[in-house]
């Protein structure tokens, strides 16, 4: 009689960032997914969110047959992680559940996490003191418990090392990738700057949630120190606590006429506005990953960008690198890059071939194969149980 064929891994995977602001998390889980559901048709992949529709009309390709998206109503994080995923867990019988940052208070099941970063350990001052000590006490319980730990740069993997003790080997890097069906370089989406009255390579451009992090004030700063007339700065990014300095830096710099915000930006738009700036300038404090320094240079746009935490890594030597914590150095990169050169074009090239190095399908790779291991052993053990003692 013919064996029966072993049940598919039952993955879930917390998508709830889909359903809020755009951001790295949530860009990860789609790229990193969109992926592994075509590497991986050996499992079933059930997506967790409030919006299971609007992902389908943004997403078709989580139409997959391996694919079920099931609907967990957005009540808050304490709801999410106090029960809905746990109940998730063992209505949809899952195998293992990839959550990103802290795990379920109550698991019911192995877990899988991704720890973006451990900015809040080691840069408390640009969080809520809440979100510092939540964050200290779950990550230390998801390092402890999570069956399969990643994390999105050698930088991050490295800090996890060295504050929470967990052997190197035990983290996963699915690096971040980028899209290059949306960024890429030439002259696609001239529409979405004239509905703006922008015209193509004459703006510099920043991507980031307004909030103490990202630095913009210093980024005022700096642009505020370049020689007039200068191109207009467009800011893009949704409002988060503590942004009203940077309105007001705008304003006690006389910079209203210079400084253009933009809160709701499309997916389709964002990609045309990145592409057709003049120079990227990304001076953040402190990043796990930096994502829009790779989306920048994949789309052919020369980048200014910070030499801390991850950002060197990312962007090696194809940007500019500057101290945050210096308005001059950064005034100095963008007009270096904005001015018609041979380091602008070097800059540019080596910005492209950088980008080329993210891919999601290699993070991706890495995250199925270790989720492979685990059912592996997981069905290796429970038939060792299993076995009859003769003994």
């Amino acid at each position: 009689m013919k064996a029966d064929a072993p049940r598919r891994p039952r993955v879930g995977v917390d998508f709830h960032t889909f359903d809020g602001i755009f951001q790295g998390s949530r860009s990860y889980l789609l790229g990193l997914y969109r992926e592994a559901i075509v590497l991986a048709p050996d499992m079933q992949f059930i997506l967790f969110l409030d919006d299971p529709h609007a992902l389908r009309r943004a997403h078709p390709e989580f139409e997959a047959p391996n694919v079920e998206l099931a609907r967990i109503p957005h009540k808050g994080g304490m709801a999410r992680l106090g029960w809905q995923l746990a109940l998730a867990q063992r209505r949809h019988r899952l195998d293992l559940l990839h959550v990103q940052y802290r795990l379920p208070l109550i698991p019911l099941g192995p877990c899988a996490c991704t720890i973006h970063d451990t900015l809040f350990e080691t840069h408390p001052q640009y969080f809520k003191p809440g979100f510092v000590r939540m964050s200290r006490l779950t990550s230390r319980i998801a390092v402890r418990h999570a069956k399969l730990l990643f994390t999105v740069s050698e930088f991050s993997r490295s800090e996890m090392v060295r504050l929470y003790g967990v052997h190197p080997d035990r983290i996963g890097v699915t690096y971040n990738g980028v899209d290059t069906a949306r960024f890429h370089p030439g002259g696609e989406g001239l529409s979405h700057l004239s509905e703006l009255a922008l015209a193509p390579k004459e703006y510099f451009c920043t991507v980031g949630r307004l909030e103490p992090r990202k630095n913009h004030i210093n980024l005022l700063r700096a642009y505020a120190l370049l020689p007039t007339p200068r191109l207009p700065l467009l800011v893009i990014g949704q409002r988060d606590f503590d942004s009203e300095p940077i309105y007001a830096t705008v304003r006690a710099l006389g910079l209203e006429r210079d400084v253009r915000f933009l809160e709701n930006i499309s997916d389709g738009a964002l990609p045309a506005l990145v592409r057709h700036a003049r120079v990227f300038v990304y001076p953040s404090f402190a990043e796990g990953f930096g994502m829009p320094v790779v989306e920048a240079m994949a789309s052919g746009v020369p980048v200014v960008t910070s030499n801390t935490t991850s950002l060197p890594e990312v962007a090696a030597d194809a940007a500019l690198i500057a101290d945050p914590r210096s308005p001059t150095e950064i005034a100095e990169a963008m007009a270096r890059l904005s001015a018609e050169s041979e380091e602008r074009q070097r800059t540019i090239d080596a910005g492209i071939e950088r980008a080329s190095r993210f891919r999601w399908q290699t993070s991706a790779q890495l995250l199925v194969d270790r989720m492979r291991s685990h059912f592996l052993e997981a069905r290796v053990g429970n038939a060792s149980i299993n076995q009859p003692n003769f003994n």
